[in-house]
């Protein structure tokens, strides 16, 4: 089983994208662990602010067919393909870990925006605080406490799942 972790992130009809994200993401997992939601000024563009949080599963797929799964959910949330990198998003699932593996066919892994951006990294950070990070060699609590926190604007929100 490895163990994989997928940043999720709205700011189009926050609530409703993201809990359909999560609903999905049961779907496809089965357990989950969520982070705590954070609130956050996009980055890149100026638009409506983000829900982001990070969830963590197992799973025995291979990491191709979970980030076929994840294309597929953000799909069904309206997401569509070729949508411009800094622009308003339905529903954004990167993932973001799958173990310890380092590559770059298929997709990135680990995620290169995990140390520079505070809505990736302080969420992870709740989550699996004594990892490592796999080509950094440093625990995400650790990275997170040296983060610079002025460089982008996030904070806490209280988020009932079940309403």
């Amino acid at each position: 089983m490895a163990r994989i972790f997928i940043s999720v992130g709205s700011n189009v009809d926050r609530e409703q994208h993201i809990r359909a994200g999560v609903k999905a993401l049961y779907q496809a997992f089965d357990e989950l662990e969520i982070s705590s939601v954070f609130e956050s000024e996009p980055v890149g563009f100026n638009g409506h602010a983000f829900y982001n949080f990070v969830v963590a599963a197992s799973t025995e797929l291979e990491v191709l067919a979970v980030v076929a799964i994840l294309k597929q959910i953000e799909r069904d949330n309206g997401r569509l393909a070729g949508d411009k990198k800094f622009a308003p998003r339905t529903l954004d699932l990167d993932l973001l870990l799958y173990d310890d593996l380092i590559t770059e066919v298929g997709v990135q892994l680990p995620r290169g925006e995990i140390p520079h951006n505070a809505f990736v990294l302080w969420p992870l950070a709740e989550l699996a605080p004594d990892r490592i990070h796999p080509e950094l060699e440093q625990s995400y609590e650790k990275l997170w406490q040296a983060y610079d926190k002025s460089s982008q604007k996030l904070w806490k929100i209280p988020f009932i799942w079940n309403s």
